[in-house]
């Protein structure tokens, strides 16, 4: 799935490119794709005529802040999440359509947004002004701070970790507690942290909170630099790989050598999700 490195990295993209187009219709390939409204047709009639003034991310979310084609009046938000395999990408009309092509927004004649789900999970909505996209977009409201919002504090975070026995691993990737950290950086922030992924989360002492807390925004900030991590489906809006899987410190390393100390990378199952780590920088797993 991609995370927030890889969604920010597309968000940008589609700052780059789509910003004061006019969205001239719409074709849904896949209806069940439309979160909301109810109905392809009304999708469609909400977005028609609209221009995009700017893209936003929350978590892993994404969602477009819409105005009239004369810029002078509101005319709500286009909302997408690429859950596991989605992909946006901004392509010539003329191009040849992808079997996996769920939906296509027109932006004039010569261009268009292809939102391609091998899948079918991703979402998207059409929200009416007078509604904001969290009391919409399914999960939006619910978030917590991003990573670097300053109300992610070492405080906050620490009195979060001490309230829970889980292991750490499966704590930080709560959505709730901190939104768009994900399978990969999670395993890359304990690593840089030297965190066994099963170290119950109210073990941590406030030094080792404060420096997993740094540690996370530190990769996420590399990672995106990097354009976030390929291994499976992500592609940025121009349909290219993003480059920090190549420079990845345990994260899809199983029985490769450590970076710093040579050891081969172990892979483990926590809260059913794939963990990465190093058994000597990262310590033995707890008792």
């Amino acid at each position: 799935m991609p995370e927030l490195p890889e969604v920010e990295t597309v968000r940008r993209g589609l700052d780059r490119y789509t910003l004061d187009r006019a969205i001239t219709g719409t074709e849904v390939l896949l209806p069940r794709t439309i979160a909301h409204p109810e109905t392809p047709e009304e999708f469609n009639f909400g977005l028609q005529h609209t221009k995009i003034k700017t893209w936003h991310r929350r978590g892993k979310y994404l969602y477009a802040e819409l105005v009239s084609k004369d810029l002078q009046q509101p005319a709500g938000w286009l909302g997408v999440h690429l859950r596991m395999t989605g992909q946006l990408l901004w392509v010539e009309s003329h191009t040849e359509m992808h079997k996996h092509t769920r939906v296509r927004l027109f932006l004039g004649k010569d261009w268009e947004i292809r939102f391609v789900d091998q899948r079918t999970f991703g979402q998207m909505w059409w929200i009416p002004p007078s509604k904001l996209p969290e009391q919409v977009m399914t999960g939006m409201g619910k978030l917590g701070p991003e990573p670097f919002d300053l109300a992610f504090t070492p405080e906050y975070f620490a009195a979060k970790l001490q309230k829970s026995q889980r292991n750490i691993k499966t704590v930080i990737l709560d959505q709730n507690l901190v939104a768009g950290l994900g399978n990969i950086y999670a395993d890359e922030a304990l690593f840089l942290s030297k965190i066994h992924p099963n170290t119950p989360a109210n073990q941590l002492a406030i030094a080792q909170i404060e420096l997993l807390r740094n540690s996370a925004i530190k990769v996420l900030q590399t990672s995106i630099e990097q354009g976030g991590t390929t291994f499976s489906n992500y592609l940025n809006v121009q349909g290219t790989n993003g480059n920090y899987g190549g420079m990845a410190w345990v994260y899809n390393r199983t029985k490769q050598p450590c970076r710093v100390c040579g050891t081969p990378i172990e892979k483990i199952r926590l809260g059913g999700r794939g963990t990465h780590y190093c058994p000597h920088c990262q310590g033995t797993e707890p008792a």
